[in-house]
């Protein structure tokens, strides 16, 4: 056999030094002819014929590969194994063995899987949009220190396709009141809505995934595309490609916004840290395609394009719950109180991002600062307002004494209370102190019962004294006339007239 190398010696020997064949022969043990058939051609990399081995398989291999095609469309629980398959060969006169079909299976499997990565399958399409066509979202999973807590955050990204502006938002769930705030907070930032926003077939926005674009789209998350005005189009499953941009924003604040994340003490003022550095990145970012020119200059040419943006969706899921005789509900592990008045009745319950609203007969009668219970192996937060259980210390007012709800009183309350039970009769007394807040300014009320424990000796009627003087309007002052209005005989006070009407009725 002759390689590359020995060619090249061979041909340069002859060509060029002149050197004739028997020489040449002599010197690489190759035979004459065989050095002679490769002067007599212009080939300079010698190439062989591939081997062909004769096999009892070559005359079956048609029908081998037919028969592996078939069983590739059909469904994987249904397909012959390659055992089940060289039985058919036999059965028709195969006589070689199972080994030569099961690594000619091997190969026709390999050729077809490299026949698909290289199929248009694999093969994309460039897009280009225009100013205020498009935005794409997505969520994504990170971790953060917020008050020196490692927390597991839920953070929506949103991207405008043309200029590539971006924003992101922290939360602690991908629920739909989340995703309906941070879609305010998007178009707020943004300074418009553009005309189709593209999504991929999350829960909170796709109930069913039919053929094709086919989707059962979630009513509620219809309510807010018709509220902000836009077209929601969705991504086949598993094509993340489909939207490439907020895919690569994801990894891309992964790996470098995150790093940069300054001591946070709460998770809106992450939010706000947030807002302001995707603005200052547009600033500092070039576009991808226009490299000239930053991302916010792009910006700008897609405001000019979009809608304006609305008041804000008011994106609250509800729940019916029913209230305790304890005057609690329960959400998500946790306990919130309500109104005495609504025990044991079924109340609706609005919830937000932020807070937690509770609604009976068409009228807010509660709300609450929402709260997040990260561990589910702990027992959930019970979260009172005192208020709520006025109505009941009236009919019961031993419950001051040890009742949890009033453990968050404020100071100036519980130092009162604390004097008034030494008394006989004290705790129905400090119910009715408490009482006054359902008719009075609660700020006021608090004044007076500072008030009272300033002068000493504090007392149900001293605060209620000291109340109404806060309550009393201020008197108006005096009005001193202009010298044209003055009188040249000014009137003087004699209570000594009244006397002399007294006398003159007595004679008469």
């Amino acid at each position: 056999m002759i390689d590359v190398a020995l060619l090249s010696v061979i041909r340069r020997w002859h060509f060029r030094e002149g050197m004739p064949i028997r020489e040449i022969a002599r010197r690489t043990g190759l035979s004459r002819n065989t050095v002679r058939k490769y002067l007599a051609t212009a080939v300079v990399e010698p190439a062989y014929p591939s081997r062909i081995s004769p096999s009892n398989l070559n005359d079956y291999k048609d029908t081998l590969t037919s028969w592996l095609f078939r069983e590739s469309r059909r469904h994987r629980k249904q397909r012959r194994t390659v055992k089940q398959l060289y039985r058919d060969l036999v059965s028709i006169g195969y006589e070689g063995s199972y080994d030569r079909v099961a690594a000619f299976a091997r190969q026709w499997r390999a050729s077809q899987d490299d026949a698909k990565r290289h199929s248009s399958k694999h093969v994309y399409v460039p897009l280009r949009f225009a100013p205020g066509e498009a935005f794409q979202f997505d969520w994504s999973e990170d971790w953060v220190k917020i008050d020196g807590v490692r927390t597991k955050l839920q953070v929506a990204h949103f991207k405008l396709c043309y200029s590539r502006a971006f924003f992101i938002r922290a939360y602690l769930a991908q629920s739909h009141e989340m995703l309906f705030d941070a879609h305010y907070h998007a178009f707020r930032t943004f300074g418009g809505i553009p005309r189709r926003g593209i999504y991929d077939n999350m829960k909170t926005a796709v109930d069913k995934i039919g053929r094709g674009k086919q989707r059962q789209v979630n009513k509620r998350f219809y309510a807010m595309v018709s509220h902000y005005l836009y077209e929601p189009e969705f991504c086949n499953p598993a094509s993340g490609w489909e939207k490439g941009q907020i895919e690569k924003a994801v990894l891309d604040a992964r790996h470098g916004l995150w790093y940069d994340t300054p001591s946070i003490k709460s998770l809106q003022e992450l939010n706000l840290w947030l807002e302001e550095r995707c603005k200052i990145l547009w600033q500092e970012s070039a576009h991808p395609e226009f490299k000239s020119r930053s991302l916010a200059e792009c910006w700008h040419e897609d405001v000019a394009e979009m809608m304006q943006v609305p008041p804000a969706f008011d994106g609250f899921i509800e729940h019916s719950k029913r209230v305790s005789s304890t005057c609690l509900i329960t959400f998500e592990y946790n306990r919130y109180s309500v109104p005495a008045s609504f025990a044991n009745r079924v109340i609706s319950l609005r919830v937000y991002p932020e807070r937690l609203i509770i609604v009976a007969e068409a009228h807010v009668v509660a709300e609450h600062a929402r709260v997040f219970n990260r561990e589910k192996s702990t027992p959930g937060r019970t979260i009172y307002d005192w208020r709520h259980y006025l109505t009941v210390v009236q009919r019961k007012p031993g419950a001051l004494r040890n009742g949890a709800p009033f453990l968050t009183l404020p100071d100036s309350f519980r130092l009162l209370q604390t004097q008034l039970l030494k008394r006989h009769g004290g705790d129905r007394e400090m119910a009715d102190i408490l009482a006054l807040v359902l008719l009075h300014d609660e700020q006021l009320v608090e004044k007076a019962i500072t008030k009272s424990l300033e002068l000493g000796e504090p007392s149900k009627e001293h605060v209620m004294n000291c109340l109404s003087r806060l309550e009393q309007p201020q008197l108006p002052q005096l009005v001193t006339p202009p010298p044209a209005l003055m009188l040249l005989t000014e009137p003087q006070a004699n209570t000594a007239r009244y006397d002399n009407l007294r006398r003159t009725r007595h004679e008469h």
